[in-house]
């Protein structure tokens, strides 16, 4: 019987050790297959970081129609926005060469003692012209002899709706109408501008309408303003309407130190707060200039209006859809090299 026991327990360890070892030859196999799994996550990471490096970028632009915001997405090669053709594209103004190989597509300069055209490029069509609109707003301001010191709020209706653009001042914010003058024109303030046609008898209505009777007593016929501080691309004016825009605007001590200020302080409800020039010429020793206003919109491009002294001549200068954040001022440097390269007004 204990044999029998015995030989039970022999046979059966037989059995079972062919399937142990079995299992142990299994587990490098199963360790192979894991192995061999984990690589291939690896490899499709690889293949997914490649297609996402083909994949074109997206850019947001956010614009208007028919009054309403809408967003577009498009695609772009590089992190900037597609360029976006300017009024003087789609006329072909660009196309437009001139012996000092500017990069506005407009230019105009006057000797401002006499009135003799030194330089003109396209000076008489009429192209959006941004900010420089808030030159004839401070010649509205000051001509209508309001009160400075009068304490003004932003409110609402100041709010660009127009291009969405965003502003320091808020809602709420009060400022003597001296201050809101003095960064409209020094700073391009939008809400500053906005406030000051608003708070003009009658109204921005009124305050619009009075700029441009004031453009056609200027002469200035190929001008036309819709909003006091150009935002809109439907305020237009040719180079030579500005020309004429800026020799009466020099007459006003109060648009000159405002408009070449290269710093200052304002208070806005206690509030203190700095703003600097749109034009960093002002605060350059090798330039004296007397009165200037810059402007951007994607439809106007680059622009400046500019008086300044050049070998004792006084100049006006203005130059119209520009192409990058430089340009104008390299353009006015070019022009201003060339007409010290001239003879000295009055000989030969």
């Amino acid at each position: 019987m204990f044999k029998l026991a015995l030989g039970a327990i022999v046979s059966l360890l037989f059995i079972l050790t062919p399937a142990s070892a079995a299992s142990t030859e299994a587990r490098p196999q199963a360790t192979s297959v894991k192995k061999h799994t984990v690589k291939k996550p690896a490899r499709r990471k690889v293949q997914a970081s490649a297609v996402a490096k083909e994949r074109p970028r997206i850019a947001k632009r956010i614009i208007v129609l028919r009054g309403k915001r809408s967003v577009i997405y498009r695609p772009v090669r590089s992190a900037n926005f597609i360029p976006i053709r300017t009024a003087g594209d789609v006329a072909g103004l660009n196309l437009t060469r001139d012996p000092l190989a500017l990069a506005s597509s407009v230019a105009f300069v006057l000797d401002q003692a006499n009135s003799e055209v030194l330089f003109e490029k396209n000076a008489n069509v009429a192209l959006p012209i941004a900010s420089i609109t808030k030159l004839m707003t401070g010649l509205v301001v000051v001509h209508a002899q309001q009160d400075m010191n009068e304490m003004l709020t932003i409110t609402d209706d100041d709010v660009d709706r127009e291009k969405h653009t965003s502003s320091r001042l808020r809602v709420g914010a009060r400022m003597t109408r001296g201050s809101l003058l003095h960064i409209a024109l020094m700073s391009s303030e939008n809400r500053a501008a906005a406030a000051l046609g608003r708070n003009y008898p009658g109204g921005t209505a009124a305050f619009v309408a009075a700029m441009n009777a004031k453009a056609r007593l200027l002469g200035m016929n190929d001008t036309r303003y819709v909003d006091s501080s150009g935002l809109s691309s439907r305020n237009i004016a040719s180079a030579r309407d500005l020309a004429k825009l800026a020799v009466v605007a020099h007459q006003e001590p109060l648009l000159r130190e405002y408009s070449t200020d290269p710093k200052s302080v304002v208070d806005a409800s206690g509030r203190m707060m700095h703003y600097s020039n749109t034009n960093y010429l002002v605060a350059s020793p090798d330039w004296d200039i007397g009165l200037q206003k810059t402007g951007f919109i994607n439809e106007a491009g680059r622009c400046l209006v500019m008086q300044t002294m050049i070998q004792g001549r006084a100049v006006i200068m203005v130059f119209l859809d520009s192409k990058g954040k430089q340009s104008r001022t390299a353009d006015a440097g070019r022009m201003r090299r060339w007409l010290e390269a001239l003879k000295p007004p009055g000989v030969g």
